[in-house]
């Protein structure tokens, strides 16, 4: 029926879709209003290495890529993605379940068993990907997932995604996780989500703990190690390795877009019935799979973490003394000691957060600007990541760095 016809037209009246993003808007334009560069579209118009690329014409040194093993210049790795690149061409164009698995990713997911010594390996797309894979999959309906209120939004979207039951506890609380727990049907399915490294702050989570308290009241355990991989651990297995619990942990999930070097997200498991995953998960099995090149930089990246000791050690070295000389300088540090290579700035204020963000990459560095809500109590952070490839000297000139910019822009 046709408006002529009597039916009242409604053209005109329905709200604009992203009228609910009008405060982002505003605050963003008020931001850039003065002049400051976009902080969330910085171009790097040439990387000469994991630490150094060139922004807006001048060299910058790189402190916020999550690149903590420096493998993106490896050239066993690089090697490895162009012999891969001219064998098997430049995708897939199918998923797992179909035409997307080639050699390579058979070959990926052994090293990734060998990495960890465990029975499973399922490699997905992305990190994010495998987050909302795995949960999704795992719990449903009926079932409960439990998790830090401080996780990842992949987490809580694939929570969302199974439409499982959410059960939030205060951040790193091992008796508020506990008490959760006990209020649970004890028939009822349950999953509890930890975290090794929160990339926001950089702490570390009470995973010894937190494992036996979720075990005791009969839940399986899913510990994201995106951020621990390849540096925490005697082997570089995460913060699970470092606290001893890594046999009692029933999935560990990854990603390959920070110590590994390239793209890519997967899941370990000693869990007998794992494989059937294969067939029953949504992200893995209707996204097209990663391409044969970076399978094969992933591949080869994996197994040289697995003689990383000295990287290992050097970046702890360069965590300890960046940790120590901003606390010195007068900044505010979302840990009191260094636990993981994230180091993360307290800000007053968005506005002067953006402007010491602004003033650093003048000085040239580059750091993330992490704002709310996506920060944990509606902080402002300068998130800094180190990496293997720092040496003292550059972590002397990051110093010097945000001296200036921290005297600049009247932050210390």
């Amino acid at each position: 029926m046709t408006a002529q016809a009597g039916r009242p037209s409604v053209r005109g009246t329905a709200p604009d879709l992203f009228d609910k993003f009008q405060p982002l808007i505003d605050q963003r334009a008020a931001l850039l209003a003065g002049g400051l560069t976009d902080p969330f579209n910085l171009v790097m118009e040439r990387v000469e290495s994991p630490t150094v690329a060139i922004c807006n014409g001048r060299r910058t040194i790189l402190l916020g890529t999550y690149n903590y093993m420096g493998m993106t210049f490896d050239p066993d790795v690089i090697a490895a993605g162009k012999q891969a690149l001219d064998e098997f061409g430049s995708g897939t164009t199918g998923s797992r379940v179909l035409n997307g698995t080639y050699q390579g990713h058979r070959e990926c997911e052994d090293a990734l068993r060998e990495f960890y010594a465990m029975d499973h390996a399922m490699v997905f797309s992305t990190g994010y990907q495998a987050n909302l894979g795995i949960i999704s999959t795992m719990a449903g309906k009926d079932d409960y997932v439990i998790l830090d209120t401080d996780s990842h939004a992949s987490i809580y979207d694939g929570c969302g995604l199974g439409n499982a039951q959410i059960v939030p506890f205060r951040h790193n609380d091992v008796e508020a996780l506990e008490k959760r727990l006990k209020r649970l049907p004890a028939d009822a399915g349950k999953l509890v989500v930890l975290e090794g490294v929160y990339s926001m702050l950089g702490d570390i989570a009470p995973l010894k703990e937190m494992v036996a308290v979720s075990k005791e009241a009969g839940a399986m355990v899913l510990v994201d190690e995106a951020h621990s991989m390849g540096f925490i651990g005697e082997h570089g297995r995460g913060v699970a390795e470092a606290q001893g619990v890594i046999d009692d942990v029933d999935f560990i999930i990854g990603t390959f877009s920070k110590s590994v070097g390239t793209v890519g997200g997967f899941c370990v498991s000693n869990h007998s019935k794992f494989e059937i995953l294969r067939l029953v998960c949504r992200p893995y099995v209707f996204t097209a799979s990663l391409p044969p090149s970076v399978v094969a930089t992933a591949a080869t990246s994996i197994r040289k973490l697995m003689s990383g000791g000295a990287k290992r050690t050097h970046l702890l070295e360069n965590s300890k003394r960046l940790h120590g000389g901003l606390k010195e300088l007068g900044f505010t540090l979302g840990t009191d000691e260094p636990q993981s290579a994230i180091i993360a700035v307290i800000m007053p204020d968005l506005e002067r957060g953006a402007a010491m963000w602004e003033a650093l990459l003048h000085e040239g560095l580059y750091v993330n600007l992490a704002r709310p809500p996506a920060t944990p109590q509606g902080m402002t952070l300068l998130r800094c990541s180190l990496c293997a490839e720092h040496s003292g000297a550059q972590v002397g000139e990051i110093l010097g760095m945000f001296e200036a910019a921290g005297r600049k822009v009247g932050v210390i």
